[in-house]
């Protein structure tokens, strides 16, 4: 079953409240999207490190053939 971009945005707001978070259908298939995320507490943080707790926030919803989301091209940063 495919996931929305509501489902994302819901999921990633959940441990990242006060983002500005951007998600895009691809696609429009509902399997590959692109996210910005823009979070203060990603703020001395290296992209990896932001990245995995993107990935957290999506509470294994990538993972393996499974999961219900395909494709994450995804952009994190801390707020200028």
């Amino acid at each position: 079953m495919a996931i929305t971009a509501e489902d994302i945005e819901t999921l990633l707001r959940a441990s990242f409240p006060e983002a500005q978070i951007t998600i895009t259908d691809l696609a429009g298939d509902g399997n590959h999207y692109a996210a910005e995320v823009v979070d203060e507490s990603f703020r001395g943080k290296n992209r990896v490190q932001q990245q995995r707790a993107v990935y957290t926030a999506l509470k294994g919803k990538m993972d393996g053939s499974h999961g219900e989301l395909h494709a994450l091209a995804l952009t994190t940063k801390s707020p200028e």
